[in-house]
Formats: C-alpha cells, sequence, structure tokens
C-alpha cells in the first residue's frame, strides 16, 4: 500500500472522529503516511483529499524530501508544527485533530496560543491513536520487510552459534557486539534494540543489559534481538545452555516452551487479545510458577519494535489478518536463572504464520 493510499484510508477514520484533518507530529507517523525518513516533519492530513494537505520539513531536507515525497504540496519551515497550523487557518480548517499521546503539554500550549492569534476559529482536538490503529494491520509490502528483517536475524544467529560464539569465557557485551555485527553483515541497517545477551543468573532478570559478565559453564544463556530493515523491526528471543542441562533447567525451559506453542496455537483473526495471553500463562500459573512470569505476552511489531497491538491480561480488542505480534512467555528464577522463547507471528485467515524460523528446541553447546 503507497502512503497516498494509507492516508486515503486515514481519511475515513478523520471523518468518523469529525475531524476536518490530524496533525501528524509523531515521525513515525509521518514515515508511514508520507514515506519521509527524515529527523524534523510534520503532516497535514485533509478529511477531504490531497489538495489541502501539506507535508512539512526543514532545509535540511529540501532534496530528500522532493524524493520522498513527490505526492505532497510540501512547505519548508523548521518549526513543522507550527507551520501546519498556519497553514490549517488558511485552508479553512476548524477541527484539527492531534496526537495527543505525543504531543508535550508545552507544545500544545504554543499551537493552541499560535492558532488563538493567527486562526480563531480553529479549534485544536486530541485524536489519540488514529495512525497507529491503521498500523495494526500490515500491508504485503510490510510484511516482507518484517519477513526479511527476520530472515537476517535468524541467519545471524545461526551464525554466531556455528562459529562457536557462545561459549564459557566470552563476555555479555562481546556476544551482543559479535551477533549485531552479524545482522549488519547479512543486511540489517542496523539491531532493532539493544541486543540482550543475559547469561547465568542474569538470565532471570526480563530486560537485562549486557555486562562484562562472563559466561560460564552450566549457564542459560538468553539471547533477545532483532534486525532492522526498510525500517521495520524483527524481534526474537532464544535461550540456550552451556553444557549437559541440570533438571530444573529442562524443566523450566519444557515449561516455558508450552506456554509459547499455547499462545501460538491461540493466535487468529477473532481471537480476543487477553485470551491469547491467558492460553499461555495458564500453563506457567498451572505447574504453579504464575509470579515467575512477570510481563505481557508479546505486542505488536513493525516500523516499532513495540506498537499495538499488546497481548496482555489487561488489553483489550481481537487480532485481525494481517496483525503482526510476538508471543514471548517467560520464566525468570531470581538468582538462578530465566527463560524466554519469542517467536514473531503475522495472523492469517486461519491462525498465524512465523516469520522467525530459528528451531525452538533446547540447544546445548
Amino acid at each position: 500500500m503507497t502512503p497516498a493510499a494509507r492516508r486515503e484510508s486515514l481519511r475515513a477514520l478523520l471523518r468518523a472522529a469529525e475531524l476536518d484533518a490530524l496533525l501528524v507530529t509523531d515521525l513515525v507517523n509521518v514515515r508511514y503516511l508520507s514515506g519521509f525518513t527524515g529527523s524534523n516533519a510534520a503532516l497535514l492530513v485533509h478529511a477531504e483529499g490531497e489538495r489541502d494537505s501539506r507535508f512539512v520539513t526543514d532545509g535540511r531536507y529540501r532534496t530528500q524530501s522532493a524524493a520522498e515525497v513527490p505526492d505532497l504540496h510540501r512547505l519548508i519551515d523548521r518549526a513543522c508544527a507550527s507551520a501546519v497550523v498556519k497553514e490549517a487557518g488558511v485552508v479553512g480548517i476548524r477541527r484539527l485533530g492531534f496526537e495527543s499521546g505525543h504531543l508535550t503539554v508545552d507544545a500544545h500550549a504554543g499551537l493552541v496560543d499560535l492558532a488563538g492569534r493567527e486562526s480563531p476559529r480553529l479549534a485544536l482536538r486530541r485524536a489519540p491513536g488514529l495512525v497507529q490503529r491503521l498500523r495494526a494491520v500490515k500491508d504485503d509490502a510490510e510484511i516482507e520487510a518484517l519477513r526479511a528483517a527476520c530472515a537476517i536475524a535468524d541467519s545471524a544467529l545461526a551464525e554466531l552459534v556455528g562459529a562457536g560464539g557462545l561459549r564459557p569465557g566470552r563476555t555479555e557485551r562481546e556476544v551482543a557486539a559479535d551477533l549485531e555485527r552479524r545482522m549488519w553483515r547479512h543486511g540489517a541497517e542496523g539491531p532493532s534494540f539493544e541486543t540482550i545477551v543475559a547469561a547465568g543468573p542474569n538470565s532471570a532478570i526480563p530486560h537485562h543489559r549486557p555486562t562484562d559478565a562472563e559466561l560460564a559453564a552450566g549457564d542459560l544463556v538468553k539471547l533477545d534481538f532483532g534486525a532492522l530493515r526498510d525500517g521495520y523491526h524483527s524481534d526474537m528471543t532464544r535461550t540456550v545452555v552451556l553444557g549437559d542441562p541440570a533438571d530444573w533447567q529442562r524443566e523450566v525451559y519444557e515449561l516455558v516452551a508450552a506456554a509459547q506453542r499455547a499462545g501460538r496455537e491461540a493466535l487468529g483473526v477473532g481471537a480476543e487479545l487477553a485470551g491469547v495471553d491467558a492460553a499461555a500463562r495458564a500453563v506457567i500459573a498451572d505447574a504453579g510458577r504464575g509470579e515467575e512470569f512477570s510481563h505481557g505476552l508479546g505486542h505488536g511489531v513493525g516500523l516499532q519494535i513495540h506498537e499495538a497491538p499488546a497481548l496482555g491480561p489487561g488489553s483489550e480488542g481481537t487480532l485481525d489478518a494481517g496483525m503482526t505480534v510476538t508471543v514471548e512467555p517467560g520464566v525468570y528464577l531470581a538468582g538462578r536463572g530465566g527463560v524466554r522463547i519469542e517467536d514473531t507471528l503475522v495472523i492469517r485467515a486461519h491462525g498465524a504464520e512465523l516469520l522467525t524460523r530459528t528451531d525452538r528446541e533446547l540447544l546445548a553447546l
């Protein structure tokens, strides 16, 4: 789907919300709706069409924006949001929605003051989450970008393991850097997020940051990482053991694997978000380890590493075809070690398609 087609889809939401236009300031949403990849921009998306829609960026991006946004009337102004508000008054907009989840209190106050001076009949109205609602369902091109990002991560991990990169004596930082370099070499634009490598007791910390702690024989080693490709993120977690697994390690691993399988099998069009979480969480709770699964089951992934929809106990809504989500249960035993298994999947008409392909069996190195 082209940016122009996405803007057209947004217009239906604007009309339903009784808005004349939307001020888009979140740069991720700007990229989604225009194709622009720079660091300063705003959009005015008019509910009635392209004629009165506008794209604004500053002089640094004059050439880039001409190439990336050839189909919108462009303005050059460093104060992008302010320029949009001024332009909204010029084209006669009365009800201008804004991304209240993104705009700061001070920025909003400044725009209200500006509108009062420049266009007294212009009213700014909160319009949270409209673009995110569209972004939750991926089109074919987005899914292919996600598939490519996942394939890069799969290849990098396989290469790391094959080269003996997970071995006693290496530090968590060394392994993280090695894995990221391999993703770069396989075509990543960069890592999706700061790579997590957590060894031994550190693996019991869900979002541990790599340190100079050395991997040791007998450790569980948790790797949570992803590749960025064409602006889209992959996300995968695998947990391995260095040496022969102890009975407790195998028990925890098999429990998490069963929960992850239950979560994956619960995915499908129309599935309740909280129900998917519950399907996996029940497996862990029934084993008496419910308190050791301390986070939601998963999240949407796309232009951001965490986006709609969320899979958690309090999540509302249902899954739809084209949504791309992670399923990542974990059990964390403080002071001993933890296991998380995570895949990225796309919702299809009859279940879900795995985008991350690395085997989920316990790997003993």
